[in-house]
């Protein structure tokens, strides 16, 4: 299976696999980055190197967790950015979604808590969580470094 369909076949579902990564849509392939997060870094969020998300959720296709939206902003384009909660309380995520609901890229951390605010400007958008956890991200470029 290829990145795009584990991606597809995952967000269908509502559920990104349980780590912290940056998953992003890039036409008709995707990528997938870990991620951590560290506060005293600029946006917050740390990109990593990516990784096969084929071969990850094939190896332990259980290990996923839903998500549930708890905000979304509108974009003026078109689409959405959606922040949560996963399945269990310390996890968090954080996504940009098209207008039809296909997802255009999408973060999820293990420890961040549930994310609960957003807010956009320009191409920027802040997340920030019921802990405390603030990332901010390029809508247009997530894993810009």
């Amino acid at each position: 299976m290829r990145d795009i369909e584990a991606l597809d076949s995952l967000w269908a579902e509502y559920c990104l696999p349980f780590c912290d990564a940056l998953y992003v849509r890039q036409g008709e392939q995707a990528r997938a980055y870990g991620v951590s997060y560290d506060s005293d870094r600029p946006g917050g969020l740390v990109i990593g190197e990516s990784f096969d998300l084929a071969a990850e959720s094939a190896e332990d296709p259980e290990r996923v967790s839903w998500v549930d939206g708890q905000r979304e902003v509108e974009l003026p384009g078109g689409g959405l950015l959606w922040a949560g909660e996963g399945d269990q309380g310390s996890q968090g995520f954080f996504a940009r979604l098209a207008e039809d609901g296909t997802l255009v890229w999408a973060v999820f951390l293990t420890e961040s808590n549930p994310f609960t605010e957003i807010r956009l400007v320009g191409c920027g958008a802040t997340f920030t969580s019921t802990a405390g956890v603030t990332v901010t991200v390029d809508i247009d470029d997530p894993a810009r470094r």
